[in-house]
This record gives structure tokens, C-alpha cells and sequence, in this order.
């Protein structure tokens, strides 16, 4: 059975920290711990061998195959997007542990959520148009998400970002993506906007969540909430590697943001 703490996971390891509640040695549930201490310090490396020492010990940890897909997937979206050779292999290795988190354990939510995750980065890392071949596949992992799971914030962020991108498919998209999915996913710009505020309503740290709000904003010509929003998200910690690149993207957008009002 998967608990998901209404407590944020930050919130809970720096308690862990403050506690000394963090070993290096012990169960498997204690070195899962452990590597979610190493993560939230960003210190993937680390995670990354804590994680594995446990799959060593313990094949089939759903809970270790997942957390893994999350590593591999926040690795590679720390390398500069130029660098997609780089990046490949940290999307590929995040599919194949969230596909087997779900088959040891269909029930639990992470699973299907990092699945959807790493497709997309995977998609988006080899082109456009992969993505769309894989959209019913990602938006189905979305749904059995927030189906076992509601408030999974990532699946809600990640959930709007694709109703964004699908509603703002152009013609020739939608009659590509028709050939390979018999039809276009349903999706609005207003459903995109409702996702993405639940996400921020339950974990308001993510800054992944205020930027995606703010460029479906932008895409809606809605520059003022656009600008607030943004501006919202660079008062929120950094609680991955990748957030750095992004607080750089939102600070140029928020300056084209003010060029356009003026």
C-alpha cells in the first residue's frame, strides 16, 4: 500500500536532517530514506548508488525502481537540452525502472506517473513528433496516476503541460498526429490552466508547475498573469539541478513579457 504524506517531501527531509534521521546503513526502507535525503540535496551520484544498492539486495522494490525513473529523469534535465546525446541515456534508463516499478506493482501511483514523465523527456528529447506518437500512452499513465493517486502534483503539472501543447497543435500536427492515433487527444487551454493550479494548490515549492502556468499564459496572450505567476516562481527554492536552467528561461521570459505590454 502506497501513503503519500500530506506534508511536503522537502519539509520531511529536512526534519529527517534535523533529526539525524537519515542512516547510512539498515533496512531497505531506511536506505530508500536515505537516498531521498541524497536526492533532495541534489547529490545524484550519491542517490544513485543508494538506490541501486537496494535493487542489489532487492530486485523487485517497486518503491526503489520508481524513485530511480525520478533520479534518471532529473540527471538527464540537468544537462544543457543541446546535449542530447548526453541526455539519452538517463531517459531511456528512467522508462525501463518506472515499466518495471509497474509491473511488480500496477497499484502504485509513482510508477505510472514517472512513466509518463520520462516518455515525454524521452520524446521531447528525440523530437516533437515522437511525442505525439506516444500522447495516448502518456496521457493514459497520467490518468491511472491521478486515478490511484489525486493530489500527485506531479502528474497534475505534467498533465497540464500536455493539454497546453495539445491544444496548441497546429493543422498539420493534428492531421500527423491523427495518422498515428486515429484521432487528437482531447484538450483545452482552459483544462491545462485548471491542472496546473491544482498542482501549485497542493505543492506550492515546484517551480516546474509556476512556469508551465505562465507560458500557457503566454500562449493565451494573458501577459500581466503571465508576468505574476513567473514572478511567483523566483520566489520558490531550488529543488533540483534543472530548476537553475529554468529560473534563467522564466527571468528571460518575464523581460519578452514586459517588451510586449509596453
Amino acid at each position: 500500500m502506497h501513503f503519500k504524506s500530506t506534508i511536503p517531501a522537502t519539509i520531511v527531509i529536512s526534519l529527517m536532517l534535523l533529526c539525524g534521521a537519515a542512516p547510512s546503513s539498515g533496512t531497505l526502507h531506511e536506505r530508500l530514506y536515505e537516498g531521498d535525503v541524497l536526492f533532495y540535496r541534489m547529490q545524484y551520484e550519491k542517490a544513485d548508488s543508494v538506490y541501486t544498492t537496494v535493487l542489489s539486495q532487492d530486485p523487485d522494490n517497486a518503491q526503489a525502481h520508481w524513485r530511480l525513473s525520478r533520479l534518471y529523469v532529473s540527471m538527464g534535465e540537468s544537462i544543457p537540452p543541446e546535449n542530447q546525446e548526453k541526455r539519452q541515456p538517463y531517459y531511456e534508463k528512467a522508462v525501463m525502472h518506472a515499466e518495471a516499478c509497474i509491473a511488480i506493482d500496477e497499484t502504485l501511483a509513482d510508477g505510472h506517473t514517472w512513466l509518463a514523465a520520462s516518455l515525454g523527456v524521452l520524446a521531447d528529447n528525440i523530437g516533437p513528433r515522437e511525442k505525439i506518437v506516444r500522447a495516448a500512452i502518456i496521457k493514459n499513465e497520467l490518468d491511472r496516476a491521478l486515478e490511484l493517486n489525486p493530489e500527485d502534483d506531479i502528474a497534475l503539472s505534467i498533465l497540464g503541460s500536455f493539454n497546453r501543447e495539445i491544444a496548441g497543435m497546429g493543422w498539420v500536427e493534428k492531421i500527423f498526429a491523427k495518422t498515428f492515433l486515429g484521432k487528437v487527444p482531447k484538450a483545452s487551454e482552459e483544462e491545462a490552466e485548471a491542472l496546473l493550479k491544482m498542482a501549485i494548490a497542493i505543492n506550492p515549492r515546484v517551480i516546474r508547475h509556476y512556469h508551465e502556468l505562465g507560458k500557457l499564459y503566454k500562449d493565451m496572450d494573458r501577459y500581466e498573469e503571465a508576468i505574476t505567476v513567473l514572478k511567483e516562481a523566483l520566489t520558490q527554492p531550488i529543488l533540483m539541478k534543472s530548476d537553475e536552467r529554468r529560473l534563467k528561461n522564466i527571468r528571460e521570459m518575464i523581460r519578452k513579457l514586459y517588451d510586449k505590454i509596453d
